[in-house]
């Protein structure tokens, strides 16, 4: 620390009587900060998040799904040994749904780093983050020959008020101290690209010197889009987007890219002598040497196109870039076998880019619709790369599920499992509160089953640790019988697979009508809550039907009921302008509303069918055949240990989805050969919106006639 002066001492005790700020030169003074230059905003902090919180495997998918009843379960270890276009073992990919702060804490500090390390370290990452303040995030979705915009989820909307909502102080809070996590995931000789724009480069470039220092600056890179449109105004048109790369340390890997060279014909040849380039001579001409050159040494100004409508990757997500841009920026810090990751993954181009390039990837992001579109282009490549005889990984679906909520609700991850329910037992109150104001329900006594009352039903609310049971809704109905109560809404979580539609009916013989409603995560905001932003949609229900041949078993889709809203018919109506449209969705149908210019509204019904509601459906053939485990660590020992959850992972085996070029839907599997009895079949289904719902059907199978 420097030495004050009597002068400097005596500002200092006045400011502290005063109970006012120090002036900023008194942090270098009595700290003996370092530091040149650093970037400060309103409410910088160097705390870094450093919450544990186990993974929960949701879906695995390894390989694509069999076309042929010979490459069903019956014949995997013949199809195994083929060694084209085959699933590679080792390492699974890793594709998670929620909050990257979470899941970036998670991996530094939890036990899957010592899987990652085991596969030699995250040796890249490429983050394309929110950067558009005022973008929106809206996206077309296809139903038959029309097409729907859908909004993001209040989660979404209010994970992108933070980045900005207070300008570029709240989004450089949120980068600080994600690229800090990052930073400490990275392996020594790792790099990570940031993609941004004009509008926080020279801002984020600040950031990225403290986090990896100056000196681990490599590049700036321009992505010069040419065919982008030009939009006039009384500035320059923007045609760039910068990428700014860092390493982690100053021993870096870079794999020397050639890229094809507007300027075709000769290049003189020189080398080096005494530390100057010289001319080669050819000693038998003594012509100064040239070679014909097409090529050049990759630059950093990258001439890529954007992704246009009629292109063949463009999958009509928002944010997506070309996989050209993600391909040099693997291609030229990663090897082959490398693990690269992604924690604003969008789309999924970094993965279907590292997948195609037999990389290893981790990606993840908030948005659940982000997920489920990744999820489709992954089964895509997968399908791909085998139809071509090239070698695949699997990947799973990762979630912190439970534990997340439990750490919003201010749960401690540490403690034992008895601990953290009597934690959770004690908070349980505080957690009703939130569900039934964000319901908008009033609080009730006097019940064993039932929480609150919203407009003449009763509301009772499912615990955060678990599935809604069949045990619970049976109780329920139970108090409806004995206290005569007819009108029921059962908020959820998660629902136990199986359990809808038919203990609906069981309770409306009974005269009890129950609606059962899905609990967003958008309740853990207050700011959602208080402006009543949450919606609680309604559960969706499957119908199948299996149909059995000897050892094999198929499974048809036969039913899809949703209940979904977005907007109103009659709010549309009312703002409506004259000779414009739009499309809403109410109680589970697709309305385009229109208006004439003579004021005359017209409605026409898009979703026609059941059908025009699905997305994507897949089937996991022997449901509990794979237990879910995850690792949490023991608070005597500090060990990390392995623990059943009680759920089985999803493992999908066959699965039917629309894509931008193909929106047929097939709906009935192909012939599945497994070992005779009797057996669970799960069937998931994923909706327009990329909401998922599941069931179970039971079927014995090679059953003697």
């Amino acid at each position: 620390m420097a030495r004050l002066t009597e002068q400097e001492q005596q500002e200092i005790i006045r400011f502290v009587e005063a109970d006012k700020p120090l002036p900023e030169k008194y942090r270098f003074l009595l700290f003996d900060d370092k530091r040149e230059v650093e970037l400060v905003w309103n409410g910088k902090a160097s705390e870094v998040c450093n919450v544990v919180l186990p993974f929960q495997t949701i879906e695995q998918v390894d390989e694509p799904r069999a076309e042929k009843p010979e490459e069903t379960a019956a014949q995997q270890d013949l199809f195994s040994t083929d060694s084209r276009g085959r699933q590679l073992k080792g390492w699974t990919n890793k594709l998670i749904w929620g909050d990257n702060k979470l899941i970036l804490s998670s991996l530094k500090n939890g036990p899957l780093r010592e899987e990652i390390e085991r596969q030699g370290g995250l040796k890249l990452i490429y983050i394309d983050p929110p950067f558009d303040v005022g973008a929106d995030f809206s996206m077309d979705i296809e139903i038959g020959g029309d097409t729907f915009t859908k909004k993001p989820n209040i989660l979404e909307e209010i994970a992108y008020r933070d980045t900005w909502g207070k300008g570029a102080d709240s989004f450089l809070a949120m980068l600080y101290e994600r690229l800090k996590l990052m930073h400490g995931l990275l392996r020594e000789d790792g790099s990570i690209f940031l993609h941004c724009d004009w509008k926080v480069g020279h801002h984020v470039q600040m950031i990225l010197d403290e986090v990896f220092g100056r000196k681990c600056f490599k590049n700036q890179i321009i992505w010069y889009y040419a065919n982008k449109l030009p939009t006039g105004g009384n500035i320059l048109d923007r045609q760039h987007d910068q990428i700014f790369w860092y390493g982690k340390s100053e021993n870096h890997l870079y794999n020397k890219i050639r890229v094809e060279s507007e300027f075709k014909g000769t290049q003189l040849q020189t080398k080096k002598v005494d530390g100057k380039r010289v001319p080669i001579v050819d000693p038998v001409t003594g012509k100064q040497v040239r070679i014909m050159s097409s090529d050049k040494p990759l630059g950093d100004v990258w001439r890529i196109n954007m992704i246009h409508a009629q292109s063949p990757e463009r999958i009509s997500y928002p944010t997506q870039k070309p996989e050209e841009l993600a391909e040099r920026i693997i291609r030229a810090c990663s090897s082959e076998g490398d693990l690269v990751a992604d924690f604003f993954s969008g789309s999924g181009t970094t993965a279907a880019v590292a997948e195609k390039l037999g990389r290893k990837w981790i990606v993840s992001d908030l948005g659940k619709f982000a997920v489920h579109t990744t999820r489709k282009r992954m089964i895509g490549v997968q399908r791909g790369l085998k139809a071509e005889g090239k070698d695949y990984r699997a990947f799973e679906i990762l979630n912190l599920g439970k534990y997340e909520r439990q750490h919003y609700v201010g749960v401690n991850p540490n403690l034992r499992e008895e601990q953290r329910q009597k934690q959770l037992e004690e908070k349980e109150a505080a957690f009703l509160d939130l569900i039934l104001r964000a319901y908008r329900a009033e609080r009730t006594d006097g019940f064993t089953s039932f929480h609150g009352k919203r407009a003449g039903r009763l509301v009772t609310v499912g615990p955060v640790n678990m599935p809604v049971s069949r045990l619970f809704v049976e109780e329920v109905i139970l108090e409806c019988r004995k206290k005569h109560i007819t009108k029921v809404d059962i908020l959820g979580f998660e629902f136990e697979m199986g359990l809808f539609p038919n203990v609906l009916d069981e309770a409306r013989g009974k005269g009890i009508d129950i609606a059962p409603k899905y609990i967003p995560a958008d309740v853990f905001d207050k700011r959602a809550v208080e402006k009543n932003q949450v919606v609680f949609h309604d559960v969706s229900f499957i119908e199948v039907r299996p149909h059995v041949k000897g050892n094999s078993v198929a499974v048809e889709l036969t039913d899809f009921s949703v209940f979904y809203s977005q907007d109103s018919i009659a709010n549309a109506e009312a703002n409506l302008k004259e000779k414009t449209s739009k499309t809403v969705v109410e109680k589970g149908q697709i309305v385009k509303v229109s208006k004439d210019k003579d004021g005359i509204v017209v409605r026409e019904m898009l979703t026609q069918t059941w059908t025009d509601w699905i997305d994507y459906w897949s089937v996991d053939f022997d449901f509990e055949n794979k237990r879910e485990i995850i690792r949490t660590r023991n608070p005597d020992t500090g060990d990390w240990e392995e623990a059943w959850t009680g759920d089985y992972i999803f493992e999908n085996e066959w699965q039917s989805f629309r894509t931008k070029k193909d929106r047929n839907l097939e709906l009935t599997s192909v012939f599945h050969d497994c070992p005779a009895g009797r057996r669970k079949i799960a069937v998931k289904v994923v909706d327009i919106f990329g909401n998922d719902t599941t069931t179970i059907v039971e079927v014995t199978v090679g059953a003697k006639k």
